[in-house]
């Protein structure tokens, strides 16, 4: 990790010029950043059409999908999301190229000369809009942030669509301990006159959703009424009330994969654009790609190490993601079956111990690690797991992980817990480069 810091000069110099990227602690405060983005000419009020992306889980997977499938459709298309896994400039997709440091460093400098009070994110935000209406393009993708009532994204004038992912508990300390509280800052990025694209949802969520809705006058497209998307002999079907479409299944992997592409068809059908024809569909979903989200390691040194067992890496790390992988597993596991060992490392400050108990259960064995000053002991990871029914150990990194893992009768072994951890490995395999 310290060499992706290292080298990753636009992270630096974003660190040296605002700070964290959230100010620890910091209260929300939008009008700082509104401030200063009349200073520096407004550039979020020139943006090309805006879809703003919300919701807990499969945020950056369904930008994914909408990118590939828009871009399919030979459009141009920005991209602002996060994390990233080794370097900033992941998270800025300037008409379909990534942001070169330069550019980065650039664009932070000009916000810094207009304010230094912004948190970092808020500096994140702000020199990508100023990139984006720099730079001519047909579409933009925008994740939020934390939230979305509250966010610093959230500053946009009202987008072209809104979209919703499932909505689960994460960042408790920041938006509320319950499904109720979480939503409510979710559904903080509806405007008036707006149609979101809402996404299977707990009942709780979903009335949160549909409550505030109907407050400030914004349609609902939600899956299960407007339109659905689901495997069907090997196919993906989405279906709208007006369409319906058969496809390749995508290559990311999981059924909650195969819902997050239906969100992604269901809101670019609700664009009512031409370009988006059933060719274009099928190949953006097919091409989609999403490092760090159950993604197969085929390279590099720990590949090496796991002598010819199957290799897959996940950043999920709430217990939202934790469903998701149960379910993944259990499709490998029909698909060929093979004995499971699961390397878990997790910031402390995640719910870990409801991600470990709800995932261990699917294991043969679970290893460990630590995940250096932000992680949780890795001892009581492995207590976690063994109450919920495992065995389970520890183990200094990774490469021992993974030997432990293989002395353990380890076929098949899943990475998970953390988009650091999933970093470290995509790292030495060069798979981001």
């Amino acid at each position: 990790m310290n060499d992706a810091q290292r080298d990753n000069p636009a992270l630096n110099r974003f660190r040296d010029l605002f700070g964290p990227e959230f100010g620890h602690g910091r209260s929300f405060d939008l009008a700082r950043l509104r401030a200063a983005l009349d200073a520096l000419g407004a550039p979020h009020e020139k943006l090309p059409p805006v879809v703003h992306v919300a919701g807990t889980n499969g945020k950056g997977s369904t930008i994914a999908f909408l990118r590939s499938i828009a871009e399919a459709a030979g459009l141009r298309v920005h991209a602002f999301t996060k994390p990233h896994l080794l370097h900033l400039r992941e998270r800025f997709r300037i008409a379909g190229a990534l942001a070169t440091d330069d550019a980065l460093i650039a664009a932070a400098e000009r916000v810094a000369h207009v304010s230094t009070e912004l948190t970092q994110f808020e500096a994140q935000v702000a020199a990508a809009f100023l990139l984006f209406s720099e730079t001519p393009a047909d579409l933009t993708l925008i994740e939020v942030g934390l939230g979305g009532r509250d966010d610093a994204t959230n500053v946009i004038p009202p987008p072209r669509l809104a979209v919703i992912t499932t909505i689960s508990l994460d960042h408790q300390d920041a938006l509320g301990e319950s499904i109720e509280e979480i939503a409510a800052h979710k559904a903080g990025i509806l405007k008036p006159g707006l149609t979101a694209i809402i996404a299977r949802q707990p009942e709780a969520a979903r009335a949160v959703i549909e409550a505030e809705a109907a407050h400030v006058g914004a349609t609902l497209l939600q899956q299960g009424a407007a339109w659905d998307a689901f495997p069907n002999n090997g196919r993906l079907v989405a279906q709208t009330l007006e369409r319906a479409l058969d496809m390749p299944l995508p290559t990311l992997f999981g059924t909650h994969q195969v819902e997050n592409a239906g969100l992604a068809i269901a809101a670019l059908l609700a664009l009512d654009d031409a370009r988006f024809t059933s060719a274009a569909f099928a190949k953006g979903v097919a091409q989609a790609s999403w490092p760090g989200r159950l993604q197969p390691l085929t390279r590099g040194v720990f590949a090496e190490a796991a002598h010819g067992a199957e290799l897959w890496i996940d950043g999920g790390h709430n217990v939202g993601a934790a469903h998701a992988l149960v379910s993944a597993l259990g499709l490998m596991q029909r698909k060929r079956p093979a004995k499971t060992a699961l390397i878990i490392g997790m910031r402390a400050r995640k719910d870990w111990r409801a991600f470990v108990t709800t995932l261990a259960p699917s294991a043969a064995r679970v290893v460990a690690v630590p995940l250096g000053d932000e992680g949780a002991a890795p001892e009581a990871l492995a207590q976690c797991a063994r109450d919920a029914g495992a065995l389970a150990s520890t183990a200094p990194d990774l490469t021992n992980a993974i030997g432990a893992a293989l002395s353990s009768g380890a076929e098949r072994i899943l990475i998970c817990g953390s988009l650091l951890l999933a970093g470290e490995a995509l790292r030495d395999a060069g798979a981001l480069d």
